[in-house]
């Protein structure tokens, strides 16, 4: 499954919760190694958003057809400091800027999220310096 997008912002808080050695911990059996404290967000359009659906049926937040090539690896919430850190499924994927280079993440969608048209990409390099990319750039994500 391919999934194009265009790099937006986000609300720059998702470092706070990548930061969490919890996560990380969890991140290693994902990507091999932990993830860059943070997530590229790409907003998705046209045929991709059905694709993106069926990944969030996977994930058990939407109902609907799921995605058949896709293994959904569950990232488990804790609470930490009477603090709550809600889980995630995490799937395994590459991302390229033009489709010569492709960088090994994942797609990280958490249990409470907002995004329904927006992926966030995880991955051990901070990648708008690693692809390069900025806001309105198109990218491309391939599950693996």
């Amino acid at each position: 499954m391919h999934l194009s997008g265009i790099v937006s912002s986000g609300l720059g808080r998702a470092h706070v919760f990548m930061a969490q050695p919890h996560y990380q911990n969890q991140f290693k059996g994902v990507l091999g190694t932990g993830a860059w404290p943070g997530t590229l967000n790409i907003d998705l359009y046209g045929d991709n958003l059905s694709n993106y659906k069926g990944l969030r049926v996977l994930a058990g937040l939407e109902k609907g057809e799921s995605a058949e090539s896709a293994e959904p690896i569950r990232i488990q919430g804790f609470e930490r400091s009477g603090r709550s850190f809600g889980g995630a499924t995490a799937f395994k994927a590459e991302i390229s800027r033009g489709g010569d280079e492709w960088i090994s993440c994942a797609i990280l969608i958490p249990d409470l999220t907002r995004h329904t048209q927006t992926a966030e990409v995880i991955s051990s390099s901070f990648l708008r310096e690693a692809l390069p990319c900025e806001d309105g750039d198109e990218i491309i994500i391939r599950l693996i």
